[in-house]
């Protein structure tokens, strides 16, 4: 992995084509309707849409003043807090949240017509991670200028749970050691959105490229690239050639050393399989470790 340049990004022919789609976390369902209720009526809302449930969430699209919004109501602790860091974030390299209270917000909500998952699905994978880059160095910018911080976690209290797993998996292992180096030595400390993946940019039209639903975290701003790489819902993200590529790709664009974001791919990919082992998950844990031994297999070469 030496060089400062990329060679043409692979044409369609060359690529993994994949024709599975990603994985969907969330359903419509009119019976959360009287969730929103209490909402709609303090903030005078119009419904716009079908409801939305996720694991930690009820989101229902809105029209605020005429606005196209969405009504989001978190329903666990790493909700609430990304809901307070959208609103710190005021707009900046996130969507603009327009009201708010308790676990309560709405934001604008996002009218643009392209998607990075289709994107990256459809022969244009380095500009998807590109444009996200830039979003992250938004977001991460406007830590740089603030003088008050939300309530965030630190990245150590997320990663306890991969030491006790890797004393039985030696792959898990390599990552919970990947995670101890970077964890001791923490560079470019910031606020990090904690969940960057495609459908976590959205387009919005006239005001570009926006993150949504973060998770609140404060750490190392590496961190937040190797969760675009790890990306679970993205089909590709366990083709070799791909991943070698991305890393470069996302490398530049963040102005990371590469054997840096490795070391984080390798942690977090491993810490993302612990999750998914603990939900049940299999194909998810197998994917997550898919990508952590290519992160480790990268690593070996760059180091001989």
């Amino acid at each position: 992995m030496t060089g400062s340049t990329l060679p043409p990004e692979p044409s369609s022919h060359d690529k993994t084509e994949a024709t599975e789609q990603p994985l969907q976390r969330q359903r419509t369902s009119d019976t959360a309707l009287p969730v929103f209720e209490r909402w709609i009526k303090k903030w005078n809302l119009l419904r716009d849409g079908a409801p939305i449930v996720t694991p930690g969430s009820f989101l229902l699209p809105v029209r605020i003043n005429n606005i196209a919004a969405m009504l989001k109501i978190a329903q666990d602790e790493h909700e609430i807090r990304g809901c307070e860091l959208m609103a710190w974030w005021n707009g900046d390299g996130a969507a603009q949240v327009l009201a708010r209270s308790d676990n309560a917000i709405v934001m604008e909500r996002a009218e643009g017509t392209q998607s990075l998952m289709q994107m990256a699905l459809h022969g244009c994978d380095d500009e998807a991670s590109r444009i996200a880059c830039g979003t992250i160095a938004r977001l991460h910018a406007h830590a740089a200028s603030a003088t008050r911080l939300p309530t965030l976690v630190p990245l150590q209290a997320w990663f306890k749970e991969l030491g006790s797993a890797a004393q039985e998996n030696l792959l898990l292992a390599k990552s919970d050691a990947a995670a101890r180096h970077l964890l001791a030595k923490p560079q470019d400390i910031t606020i990090l959105h904690g969940d960057i993946h495609h459908d976590n940019i959205l387009d919005f039209d006239q005001r570009g490229w926006l993150a949504i639903d973060p998770k609140g975290l404060h750490g190392e701003r590496g961190f937040d690239y190797a969760n675009l790489i790890v990306n679970p819902d993205l089909p590709t993200v366990t083709d070799p050639v791909r991943f070698e590529r991305q890393v470069h790709v996302i490398a530049q664009a963040a102005q990371l050393p590469p054997q840096r974001l490795l070391y984080w791919v390798l942690a977090f990919a491993g810490l993302s399989a612990v999750w998914f082992e603990q939900d049940g998950d299999t194909r998810g844990a197998r994917q997550d470790l898919t990508v952590a031994r290519l992160a480790a297999q990268s690593l070996s070469i760059s180091h001989t």
